[in-house]
C-alpha cells in the first residue's frame, strides 16, 4: 500500500515525518506521523504508537508533547495516527458535538449505521497501521510498546489487554478508565456498538483486566485538578479492577495537574523511558 508523504523535519538528530494513505479498514483517507529516531537509518528500532484523545489529530502530540528528544535518548520510533477517519461522507456526530464521530473514534470498529462504514479504528490500530509501518519503515514489530491520553488512553489500555503478545509495554495519561461507567463512553460505545452493553465490555479497561491472560505493568498517570476526574476518567475503578486480580499498576495522582498537552509534556520523559526499559530488553 502507498504512502504519500505530507512533511519531514528534523528533530534531535532524526526525522519527525508526516503521512497519508488509503486506508482499506477506515474506507478514506488517513494520516499518521512517525518519529524516526537516527538509529533507524541502520538498524530496525523499537516502537511505540501514540493515541491522543478527542477533539485531537495526530499533530497534537508531535508538536505538544516534547516526546522527540526522549524518543531520540532511548532509540526509539513513535507512531501517531489520527484519532478517527475523516474526509468527504464521513459521518459525524448530528449535533456536531465533541465526544463522539469525527475526532472521536474511541478506538472501536463501528457496527451501527451510518458510523459502521468509515469508522473502524480499531482494525486501523491492530491490523493495517502495524502492517504499513512495519513494511515502510526500519522498525521492530516485535519490541512495541502502546500509550496514549484521555480517549486515547482508554483506547491503549483496551487495545493492549485485548492482544496479549503485541505489546511489550503500555501507558496512559488521563485514560478514560472505565467507559460504561462515564458519559463520554455511555454515548461513545452506544453510539457504536448499540444497546447491547455485552458488545461494550472488551472496550472497557476494567473489565478486561478481570479477564486478562497477561499482565503487563500499567504506568498510569493522572492530574488532580483535571476538570474531568471525577466525572469521566474515574482511576479509582482501573486501580480496584487491578488490585482484585493482581494486575500490576502504577497509578500516579500528580498535585496540580489538569488534562492538557502541559501535563502530558512534563511526565513524557517517565513514560518514554518505561516503554524503552520494557520494550528494549
Amino acid at each position: 500500500m502507498s504512502l504519500t508523504e505530507l512533511s519531514s523535519v528534523k528533530s534531535f538528530g532524526g526525522q519527525q515525518k508526516r503521512f497519508e494513505h488509503q486506508s482499506q479498514s477506515c474506507n478514506c483517507t488517513m494520516t499518521f506521523s512517525i518519529y524516526l529516531p537516527k538509529e533507524a537509518e541502520t538498524n530496525k528500532v523499537p516502537l511505540v504508537y501514540w493515541l491522543s484523545g478527542l477533539t485531537c489529530t495526530d499533530e497534537n502530540f508531535v508538536t505538544k508533547a516534547g516526546a522527540q528528544a526522549y524518543a531520540s535518548k532511548h532509540g526509539i520510533a513513535i507512531v501517531a495516527p489520527d484519532t478517527s477517519p475523516r474526509g468527504e461522507g464521513v459521518a459525524d456526530d448530528p449535533e456536531e458535538a465533541y465526544d463522539f464521530g469525527i475526532a472521536a473514534g474511541f478506538y472501536v470498529n463501528a457496527t451501527q449505521a451510518p458510523f459502521s462504514t468509515h469508522y473502524h479504528m480499531y482494525d486501523y490500530i491492530t491490523k493495517e497501521l502495524p502492517t504499513l509501518v512495519n513494511e515502510n519503515f526500519n522498525v521492530d514489530p516485535s519490541r512495541a510498546g502502546i500509550f496514549g491520553h484521555s480517549m486515547g488512553g482508554h483506547g491503549a489500555l483496551t487495545i493492549a489487554l485485548n492482544n496479549p503478545g503485541m505489546y511489550k509495554s503500555v501507558s496512559a495519561f488521563a485514560p478514560i478508565s472505565s467507559p460504561i461507567n462515564c458519559p463520554w463512553g455511555q454515548k461513545a460505545l452506544g453510539g457504536y456498538l448499540g444497546d447491547n452493553q455485552e458488545t461494550w465490555k472488551k472496550h472497557d479497561a476494567c473489565h478486561m483486566i478481570s479477564i486478562a491472560t497477561e499482565r503487563l505493568p500499567l504506568l498510569i498517570d493522572q492530574g488532580d485538578a483535571d476538570p474531568f476526574l471525577t466525572e469521566q476518567l474515574k482511576p479509582e475503578l482501573l486501580s480496584k479492577a487491578a488490585e482484585a486480580h493482581a494486575h500490576p499498576i502504577n497509578l500516579r495522582m500528580q498535585p496540580g495537574y489538569d488534562h492538557s498537552y502541559f501535563f502530558i509534556a512534563t511526565f513524557m520523559e517517565d513514560h518514554i523511558s518505561h516503554h524503552a526499559k520494557a520494550i528494549k530488553s
